[in-house]
């Protein structure tokens, strides 16, 4: 017996789920930046909880631009380029500082 021949690839897909994947994570960063914003607009807000809302404000429009970038360089008609190493650590280490940036906000550290 031989094996069934493994169907070929869409490689339209990969770049689909990426596309998708970068979406969900821009939306996640705009609803920690809403919840921040919420969170430092209380009267009992601590200056780190202030400072850590910020600080995430800040961040999101970076993020969004960045992620606005590569949702448009992998639409393109052509293959998608390799996100460049400095795009993808600004991606990373944004992403990192709006989790502290949460966790402060929900630890409420004084």
């Amino acid at each position: 017996m031989t094996p069934a021949a493994a169907p070929d690839r869409d490689p339209g897909l990969q770049p689909e789920r990426t596309r998708l994947a970068w979406r969900r994570t821009t939306l996640s960063a705009t609803a920690a930046a809403v919840l921040a914003a919420r969170t430092a607009l209380h009267a009992d807000a601590s200056p780190a909880a202030v400072v850590a809302a910020v600080l995430c404000c800040v961040l999101w429009p970076a993020f969004l631009v960045l992620a606005h970038h590569r949702i448009r360089a992998l639409a393109s008609a052509a293959g998608p380029p390799a996100l460049p190493p400095a795009h993808a650590t600004a991606a990373a280490l944004g992403t990192v500082a709006t989790a502290v940036c949460g966790a402060v906000l929900v630890l409420r550290v004084p």
